[in-house]
């Protein structure tokens, strides 16, 4: 009993220094790609669009309710 809760403790503290080096790579990684003025580019076009949609949309609804009362007023 005491060899396996050996092994286990050596593969637990081995795979969690493994699982952290694994994970600060692809931090790493991540953080390199998310800062790259292409990636930054690209993420402000969308960020415009997106903004666009939601603005044209919430125009286009403020629009057909203006014309609702209107309507509304001449009945």
């Amino acid at each position: 009993m005491v060899k396996f809760l050996l092994g286990a403790a050596v593969g637990y503290v081995l795979g969690a220094r493994a699982g952290h080096e694994r994970y600060e790579q692809l931090r790493r990684t991540y953080q390199r790609i998310a800062d790259h003025p292409a990636v930054q580019g690209a993420a402000g076009v969308v960020r415009a669009r997106v903004e666009e949609a939601v603005n044209g949309h919430k125009h286009e609804e403020g629009h057909g309710e203006g014309v609702r009362r209107r309507a509304a007023a001449v009945r």
